[in-house]
Parts: structure tokens; sequence; C-alpha cells
């Protein structure tokens, strides 16, 4: 118990000597334990679940997670395409029907969250999860909650600007990088692309998705004119006005989605 708490650097020479990090802590409730079978069930804070480890030969082992999928349940996509606004000349006439989201000029990027790591794809579907190594901490904040995000890689400079993010080149995060979370296509078992806009927003809204690097910025249903005034205000290109009632619809440019510009 004297290290149930601890995590640092153990001195070279002594007993575990080097790193020590606590990857979780919890409860675990042990079903069975033999010599080649042992069946628990962990109750953690980023790992949950019934699993099975067995010894398959030698030392060699295996793990396997045997939890009963819940009545819906769906596996985790491997490919969500972003979906696309079009160019609006102006707000809608019917104002109130829509919400308003600021318009970011950066890296359009799908997240895919699942056991405390990430996935990274673009929005050509290229994996770029390796030029954004920042970024690994959002999953490892989130589990053991999984998935799939859509959002936008952005550098803020000190005055407040936004620009792209470039991929990282090595350990050295770039200042002032943030992902922009604004939609919730996949959570937990659940797909959320045939949910409502509004009501994707308020899924997102109560993961509390807030970092160091990460962020879910605020959105504006029904104040389009607030929204394109906070945007001239911060210096964005302008605003992307969303359906309350519209379904995400994967790798498609619907009139349902919206851009105007701030001018």
């Amino acid at each position: 118990m004297e290290y149930l708490d601890f995590a640092g650097e153990i001195p070279a020479g002594e007993y575990g000597g080097g790193r020590m990090l606590i990857h979780d802590r919890g409860t675990y409730r042990c079903e069975k334990w033999r010599d080649d079978e042992v069946i628990v069930t962990l109750s953690g804070e980023r790992t949950a679940g019934r699993y099975v480890l067995f010894a398959t030969g030698g030392r060699d082992w295996m793990v396997r997670r045997t939890d009963p999928a819940p009545p819906g349940w769906t596996p985790m996509p491997d490919l969500v395409r972003p979906m696309h606004s079009t160019p609006a000349a102006g707000l809608p006439r019917d104002r109130a029907a829509w919400g308003y989201e600021l318009r970011w000029d950066g890296v359009r990027a799908m997240a895919y969250v699942s056991g405390g790591r990430l996935r990274l794809l673009s929005e050509t579907d290229e994996e770029i999860t390796g030029g954004y190594p920042w970024l690994r901490a959002m999953a490892e904040a989130l589990a053991p909650t999984e998935a799939v995000l859509d959002g936008v890689l952005v550098r803020i400079d000190g005055a407040g600007r936004v620009r792209p993010v470039r991929p990282a080149t090595g350990s050295r995060v770039p200042a002032g990088a943030q992902y922009l979370i604004v939609d919730l296509l996949w959570l937990e078992g659940v797909s959320s692309v045939d949910v409502p806009y509004a009501q994707r927003r308020e899924l997102l809204d109560g993961l509390v998705l807030s970092g160091t690097h990460w962020q879910t910025p605020p959105w504006f249903p029904g104040a389009g004119d607030e929204a394109l005034r906070a945007g001239r205000e911060q210096g964005l290109p302008g605003v992307v006005a969303k359906r309350l009632d519209s379904v995400y619809q994967p790798g498609r440019r619907s009139r349902h989605w919206q851009s105007i510009d701030a001018v």
C-alpha cells in the first residue's frame, strides 16, 4: 500500500527504479482465480468492464472483454466523413430555427477516442494522429468514455488571432494549440448522426470537454445576429448556421448547414 498514490521517479539502483505512473484508480471484483484463467470485473476511472485472462501456452496470455452489449449498441465506426456547409449570402430568414457556431480558420479533424487512445483523421480521411501528439491527453482525460468527435485544429496567438495549426515535428506543443470540438457523432455505443443538431449539441456540452489544448466553443441557438457580431469582434471569417432539427449527413454538403461571411 506504500506506493498506492505514488507517481514519479524511483532512483536507479533501488527496487523498481525508474519512472512510475498511475494508470487508473478504482476497484475490482474477482470471479475466478486459477493458474490458467482469471476473471475479473474492473470499475476504474479510465477502465471498466468484465475481463477474462487465460493462458495460451508457456508464458503467453490473452485477455478478452466479455461484457454483454446493451440493447441498441453499435461498435465505433472506422470512418465518419465530415459534413459540409454551403455558402449563403446572409443569415436565414427563420433565424430562430437555426443554431449558430463561429467559423474557425483551421484544420478540420475527426477524433476517434477509445480506451484512452486517440485516432485523428483529416477531412480527406488521412491519418494525422502523429502530427498532433499534444491532443492525446484529451483521449486520456475522456477515458473510459468512447466517442467520435468533429472539430477544428487551430492556433490562437497572444492577440487572439486564430490560425490553422501545423503538424508538430517533435514533442514541443505549438503555442496556443487548440482542438475546438463542434459536434458529437457517436457516444458509448450509440450513433448520433441521426439525432437532431440541437440534441447533439446538448450531448456534446454534457461531456464538458475542456482542457489545456481542447475545448467546446459556445454556440448560439436562435441568435444569428449575436453570433455574427461575436465573429466580427474576434476577427473570424464568419459563422456557420445549422438547422436545429438537422441530422448529420456524413460526406455531404447540405443546405441545412450554411456558412455566412462576417462582412
